[in-house]
Order: C-alpha cells, then sequence, then structure tokens
C-alpha cells in the first residue's frame, strides 16, 4: 500500500486565517519573488541612497517571503493527500498554484480582477523618475490586455492622464484641453519631452 506524508508540517502548525480584508497576500501567487539589488557605484554622496534601496528591497523580501510560506502553507493544508505529496517540495507558492491552474484550469476571473485592480490602484508620485513610472503603466496596461479586456488607446491614454503626479496637475489641464484626442504613445512622448525639459530648467537654475 502507497504510503503518504504526515499533513503536520512544521510551517503549516500556526497558520493564520485567510481574511481576504485584513491579511493582502494573494499578489505572491501572481508576482516572482523580488530580486536582489545589485549597486556598483564609486560616487561617495550617492551611497545614503543606495543603502536605503537595499533596505527597502531587503524589508520587501521578508515580506514576500513571509506571506509565500503563509499562502503555500495554506494550499497545502487544504489539498488531499495524492496533491499534498506531489507539492510538498515546492518552495513557492506562486509555482504550486500555477501548476494547479495547469491541471485544474485556471481562475479567469479571478486574473482579470487582479490584473484589473493593480491597474485602476495606479497613481504617479513626485518622488520618482517620470519615464520609470510611465514604464510600469504601460506593464499593468498590458497585463489588462492579456486577459481580454478591451479598450483603445485613447482610453488608455485619457486614464493616465488623471494618474499624473501633483506637480504635473497644470501640464494635465493644458493636456486635457488639446483639441485633439492623444493616443497613449503620443501621451508618452509628450510627458518624456516634458521631464526632459524640466531636468534641463533644474540644471541651469
Amino acid at each position: 500500500m502507497a504510503t503518504t506524508l504526515n499533513k503536520t508540517l512544521p510551517d503549516l502548525s500556526k497558520l493564520e486565517p485567510l481574511d481576504a480584508t485584513i491579511i493582502k497576500v494573494d499578489y505572491v501567487l501572481f508576482n516572482e519573488h523580488p530580486a536582489d539589488v545589485v549597486s556598483n557605484t564609486t560616487n561617495v554622496a550617492d551611497s545614503s541612497n543606495i543603502t536605503a534601496t537595499i533596505v527597502a528591497d531587503d524589508v520587501a523580501k521578508k515580506k514576500f517571503e513571509k506571506d509565500n510560506k503563509t499562502v503555500r502553507g495554506h494550499l497545502l493544508n487544504h489539498m488531499t493527500n495524492t496533491l499534498f505529496d506531489l507539492f510538498i517540495n515546492y518552495k513557492s507558492a506562486k509555482v504550486i498554484w500555477d501548476n494547479l491552474e495547469k491541471k485544474y484550469g485556471a481562475n479567469d476571473a479571478g486574473k482579470k480582477k487582479y490584473a484589473v485592480g493593480k491597474w485602476i490602484k495606479f497613481q504617479m508620485v513626485d518622488d520618482k523618475p517620470i519615464t520609470e513610472q510611465v514604464h510600469e503603466y504601460e506593464n499593468l496596461t498590458t497585463d489588462v490586455l492579456n486577459e481580454g479586456v478591451e479598450m483603445c488607446e485613447i482610453l488608455q491614454a485619457n486614464v493616465l492622464l488623471e494618474k499624473f503626479p501633483p506637480s504635473w496637475s497644470d501640464y494635465r489641464n493644458q493636456l486635457k484641453y488639446k483639441k485633439k484626442n492623444l493616443t497613449l504613445q503620443e501621451l508618452i512622448s509628450h510627458m518624456r519631452t516634458e521631464e526632459a525639459n524640466r531636468l534641463k530648467d533644474e540644471e541651469e537654475e
């Protein structure tokens, strides 16, 4: 008779209840583990920023690892013995989830809601480069489109307009009153030009 592993493992014994309104951990099912930050510089003036980045990255990694452990534990704890034996050696909740989706069918509605939710919540800020944030918005938009949500580039551009950081509010109003509706790529081109002009003005001051 085939033997199965006992489901009393250390990381399953004290699982927190998964209340979606309190514990926001589902992101580990759709994202890879945060990559290590590698910084090489001889500029002493930038050392504090590099340290802050590494510390922030370390915090993100520790949170991801804790949330991954929680989600992995709950996934394993609710499996039949056969599935449990199959997935016990997988350390990543995402890998387990992806394999379950392939085996039993993906929850398309859940993935679509997650992608759209991230896209809607996205907001640009003043303390990050505009170009970097625009790239993030483009990636989120692509994720939504890949889930089968249809929207034209003009709509994508108008949504991005509403996500401008506070210091860009006057520029946003200028673009809003243009007679021609901008596509997303046209808007991004305008934004890159504006950012370049602002950086040039700062250097000349």
